[in-house]
């Protein structure tokens, strides 16, 4: 199933949820498709239905997680609550390489189905036919980045968590300000054009309009890539040398290290002035991977990346401070090395 992120279709419709009344162990909501649906109040046992939903389920309430959607790196489980480090893979109801057979999500005995990304009638569809299926309640929540105060809180009240859910809405508001208020200091002749290289070879990127590049425009910067190629797409050395990055930021480890020395991409702008950026992925990544509430520090890392001077900030604070309040491990100076490179 192809990820069609960050539409329009239904912006206004705040993707979930508006509680109607309280009953002794259930209420009710209504869900992006309009339909009332009842959910128990402060679910123990909730599945994410794509890594999205993970992340943030993770960050809110771990304690509720029932299993992954894919199995933690071993690089992953020292950022990662011990114990969720042996949650069983259940696998994945959306986005590319949808896994889960329905007769395990059943075995695993889900009260509540959490999916969080693009609000589209692919996923709206999706969602009802699920419910419809198992009878579980499935709960989806715009993931849209400029959404994700909203969507803490709104999950919190799901969970039973709210003081938690503010205290990580509060840190993201915090962050889009900091953004804001940096950006109006810097003119945009100073704003780079940005590739984002997400794989191996540096050519599965993100179009401008994808929920995994929105990080790219909300630092003020310029996709570089052709706003034709919205979703995740696949494209050629050629291209990238036409679209002439000032910077390229990938995820992949092996492509930072060996695009330096690859001929077909020695007249990159990025690449011939040595500003090719490695953003860290575990356990969840700055950048996308997924596109969730991981992407608040990659905020912080993509301003302090471009904008050093302006930004100003101590980053590996700003990752320390990151990772203890949403993941609750405090990264010791050897593994804030490993996370920012310095």
């Amino acid at each position: 199933m192809t990820i069609v992120r960050r539409s329009a279709l239904v912006m206004l419709a705040l993707v979930l949820v508006t509680p109607l009344q309280a009953r002794a162990q259930t209420h009710e909501i209504v869900d992006a498709t309009g339909h009332i649906v009842t959910i128990p109040d402060a679910p123990t046992r909730v599945f994410a239905a794509g890594p999205p939903a993970a992340a943030l389920l993770y960050a809110l309430n771990p304690d509720a997680m029932i299993g992954w959607v894919r199995p933690p790196a071993e690089a992953d489980l020292p950022y990662l609550l011990p114990q969720t480090h042996d949650l069983p893979t259940l696998g994945r109801l959306t986005g590319r390489g949808d896994t889960l057979n329905l007769e395990v999500l059943l075995s695993a005995e889900p009260e509540l189905i959490l999916d969080f990304g693009t609000v589209n009638d692919t996923y709206l569809d999706l969602a009802a036919r699920i419910q419809e299926q198992t009878g579980i309640p499935y709960v989806l929540i715009d993931g849209s980045f400029d959404n994700t105060p909203a969507a803490l809180r709104l999950l919190g009240d799901i969970l039973g968590v709210p003081e938690r859910a503010e205290e990580l809405a509060s840190y993201a508001e915090e962050t889009f300000a900091m953004v804001d208020s940096t950006l109006e200091g810097i003119p945009e002749a100073d704003r780079p054009g940005v590739y984002l290289a997400r794989s191996a070879d540096g050519l599965e990127t993100a179009g401008p309009n994808s929920l995994n590049a929105e990080i790219i425009s909300r630092v003020g910067a310029r996709n570089v890539v052709e706003a034709s190629n919205d979703g995740l797409s696949s494209i050629s050395p050629e291209n990238v040398l036409a679209w002439a990055p000032d910077v390229i930021v990938t995820i992949d480890a092996g492509f930072a290290e060996t695009v330096g020395n690859n001929p077909a991409w020695a007249d990159v702008p990025a690449v011939a002035d040595g500003r090719v950026y490695l953003a860290a992925r575990a356990p969840f990544g700055f950048i996308d991977s997924p596109p969730s509430v991981n992407r608040l520090i990659g905020l912080r890392w993509a301003m302090n990346t471009l904008y050093l001077e302006a930004a100003n900030s101590d980053l590996r604070q700003d990752v320390r401070d990151f990772y203890t309040l949403f993941y609750q491990v405090t990264p010791d100076d050897e593994a804030l090395t490993a996370l920012v490179g310095e």
